[in-house]
C-alpha cells in the first residue's frame, strides 16, 4: 500500500514537473514586440488585439508604445526603438522615397481626416480655392498635410506663396490654434475634428471629399524584420478587425481605456461610415497617394516606386490561414475578395 502511494505521488510530481517545464517553454517562446501607436480610435485594432489576447494567442508578447504624431513614431521605428507602427501614409512614403529600410505590410484605416475653422471663417470658405490668403495649421508629414498641399495645388494655389502654413506638433495643438484665433483653418484627423466640432468649430471639408478612398495609417516594419513574426502580428490584427465589426459596445469599452475623449465622440469616429478600417495593405491606394505626394513636392528621388516597399505576401498568408481555419465564415471570404480588388495580381 505504501509503495503504491509512493508511486502515485512520484507520478503526480513528474506530471507537475512536465506541465511546469512546458509552461516555461511556452512563456519563453513568446516573442516580445514593441508596437507604436497614436492615442486615437483609428489605432483601435492594436488595442483590441492587446486586450482580447489575440497577440498572446499568436505567440507574441506586445508592448504598446504611445506617440503624439506620426513623424516621431516613424523616426523611432527607423531607429529600431520600436518594431511595428502605423504612422499615417505621408511619413512612411517620405522615408521610402529616401531609401529607408522599412516596408509596409498592412493597413489600419483609409479616410478619416478633415479641415476645420471657426464658424465666421467657415462661412467664407466653400471650396479649397477660398483658402487663399488664409493661415493654416497642420502637422508636418501627417496624411492630411499631404492632402492639404495637394488640394491647394488642384485649386490653382501655390502653398508656398498663396497661404501661410504653420506646422505644429500634434492634432490637439492644431485644434487649439484654430480655437484661439492664431490661425484661420486647421488640418487634422479624427477624433480631434469631432471634438473641435463639439466645441463649436465647423468642418469645412472631409478628406474623402477631396480624395475619395485615400489610404491612411499603414502598418510599417523594418525591411529585415522576421516574416513569421509579421504574419503572426497580422493574424492578431485581422482578428481584432473581425472583433470590432461584431462587438461594437465592447470595442468602445476597450478603446476608452486608451483614448482620452468622450465615449460618444470616440464611437462616432471609430465607426465613421466614410472610414475603411481594413487591415489590407491596399497597394492601389498607396500608388495613388504616392502620386499625390510627388505632385505636392514631398518626395525625393523622382522615378522611384512605392511597390518595392510593400510586402503583400504576409497579409495574404495571414488572411488565407484564418480563412482555412474558419471555412464557413463569410467575413474572411469578403476580405479575400477585397484583397484581390485592392492589390494588383
Amino acid at each position: 500500500m505504501m509503495l503504491h502511494t509512493l508511486r502515485r505521488r512520484c507520478a503526480s510530481a513528474l506530471a507537475a514537473l512536465v506541465v511546469g517545464v512546458a509552461g516555461v517553454a511556452h512563456a519563453a517562446a513568446a516573442e516580445t514586440l514593441r508596437v507604436g501607436y497614436l492615442p486615437i480610435g483609428t489605432h483601435g485594432k492594436f488595442m483590441i488585439a492587446k486586450e482580447r489576447g489575440f497577440y498572446r494567442d499568436e505567440g507574441l508578447d506586445v508592448e504598446l508604445v504611445e506617440f503624439v504624431n506620426s513623424a516621431d513614431g516613424l523616426n523611432a521605428l527607423v531607429a529600431k526603438k520600436i518594431d511595428v507602427g502605423a504612422f499615417g501614409t505621408s511619413a512612411p512614403l517620405v522615408h521610402v522615397s529616401k531609401g529607408a529600410d522599412i516596408k509596409i505590410i498592412g493597413g489600419i484605416t483609409s479616410g478619416g481626416s478633415s479641415f476645420i475653422a471657426r464658424p465666421e471663417t467657415a462661412a467664407t470658405i466653400k471650396t479649397p480655392a477660398d483658402l487663399k490668403g488664409k493661415k493654416i495649421a497642420t502637422v508636418r508629414l501627417s496624411t492630411v498635410d499631404a492632402i492639404l498641399r495637394a488640394a491647394l495645388r488642384d485649386a490653382g494655389l501655390d502653398w508656398k506663396r498663396d497661404v501661410q502654413i504653420f506646422e505644429l506638433k500634434s492634432a490637439p495643438a492644431v485644434a487649439e490654434a484654430v480655437k484661439s484665433r492664431q490661425v484661420d483653418v486647421g488640418a487634422l484627423w479624427g477624433p480631434h475634428d469631432l471634438r473641435a466640432e463639439k466645441e463649436g468649430m465647423k468642418i469645412l471639408f472631409y478628406s474623402h471629399e477631396l480624395y475619395p478612398a485615400h489610404v491612411c495609417c499603414r502598418i510599417i516594419v523594418g525591411r529585415n524584420s522576421d516574416p513569421a513574426t509579421g504574419e503572426k502580428f497580422l493574424r492578431a490584427i485581422l482578428r481584432a478587425e473581425k472583433y470590432a465589426a461584431e462587438h461594437r459596445k465592447e470595442t468602445i469599452d476597450i478603446l476608452a481605456k486608451y483614448v482620452r475623449i468622450d465615449r460618444d465622440v470616440l464611437e462616432k469616429d471609430f465607426y465613421d461610415p466614410y472610414k475603411d478600417n481594413s487591415s489590407d495593405p491596399y497597394l492601389k491606394g498607396l500608388r495613388q497617394f504616392w502620386t499625390v505626394m510627388e505632385d505636392s513636392g514631398f518626395l525625393e528621388g523622382k522615378g522611384r516606386s512605392v511597390d518595392g516597399a510593400v510586402d503583400l505576401g504576409l497579409y495574404e498568408r495571414a488572411l488565407t490561414g484564418l480563412a482555412r481555419e474558419n471555412p464557413g465564415d463569410p467575413f474572411w471570404q469578403k476580405l479575400i475578395a477585397d484583397f484581390k480588388s485592392k492589390n494588383p495580381a
